[in-house]
């Protein structure tokens, strides 16, 4: 196991500081300190050379997945974990990493210039153990982006598919955008829920945001009038326009059953009736 040379290491002890200020002037010239409040910069980086000088005294360059480094890859992990909440990339976030290897060199070939090839064998272990914290720190970003995005395409789905209240018993659904399975989920979900909720008898699914409709479309369109009419409310679907129109009737697809309106106020107007309710102009 290659570990550092002792006077090496005592230099890198001793030198934190020293080796700090240049891996902060390197982060700085590079732009990854963006993003980094300086009292934060300088308590990260002064953590990390600390858990680094202790580790390749100790443990050695060559085994980083010793559990010996488990302190210092939940630093990274956390950093990175961090890092991506706040919107960085993952450039600037493996860059936290590389930007050492500079102080770290040059502190190397102050202490071992005598000796060319223990010189190379360290410049080289000590490279390659910081490209292996560099990916890590990548990985664990990537995977919390993955989280960020995947929670907030669940919000957006979840805000794109509003059950409003129209009427005491008669709920509507706009849906924008193009309907896929997870979707189609969410907005069973959401509008059977707001179904017992309320004690709705009418939902209507007004589709005039929908962009196209196909066989997958409304196969959905049907699960979704099938599990609300489960449930003992009835449905009306607003919004069919003349292409919309066509294309039903080009893909052969049965709607029979299923009551049909060009718009919202058509399918509410038919909504109050079925409620027995008329709207009349004040005079």
């Amino acid at each position: 196991m290659s570990k550092l040379d002792q006077a090496a290491a005592d230099a890198l002890l001793k030198q934190q500081s020293e080796v700090q200020g240049v891996w902060i002037a390197n982060l700085d010239e590079n732009g990854s300190s963006r993003g980094f409040r300086p009292d934060e910069l300088q308590k990260q980086t002064a953590d990390f050379l600390k858990l680094f000088s202790q580790g390749v005294a100790e443990t050695g360059m060559d085994n980083w997945h010793a559990s010996s480094w488990n302190e210092i890859r939940e630093f990274l992990e956390k950093l990175s974990h961090s890092c991506a909440l706040q919107g960085h990339e993952a450039q600037q976030t493996a860059s936290f990493i590389f930007s050492l290897k500079r102080p770290l060199f040059d502190l190397l070939q102050r202490e071992c210039a005598d000796d060319p090839v223990a010189l190379n064998s360290q410049i080289t272990s000590i490279s390659e153990l910081l490209d292996l914290m560099g990916l890590h720190t990548v990985k664990t970003f990537q995977k919390a982006r993955e989280s960020v995005i995947k929670r907030q395409q669940e919000e957006l789905l979840e805000l794109s598919t509003p059950v409003v209240k129209l009427w005491d018993g008669v709920l509507a659904l706009p849906m924008i955008g193009t309907l896929d399975s997870q979707r189609t989920q969410v907005v069973m979900e959401s509008l059977l829920q707001r179904i017992v909720d309320t004690g709705s008898e009418i939902a209507i699914i007004d589709i005039t945001g929908v962009p196209t409709v196909d066989t997958l479309v409304a196969q959905h369109l049907l699960k979704t009038v099938t599990a609300i009419r489960l449930m003992g409310a009835d449905c009306i679907i607003s919004g069919v326009r003349p292409q919309i129109a066509q294309t039903i009737v080009h893909l052969g697809l049965d709607l029979e059953g299923i009551v049909t309106k060009a718009n919202l106020a058509d399918a509410f107007a038919l909504a109050l009736r079925r409620s027995n309710l008329t709207v009349t102009k004040a005079s």
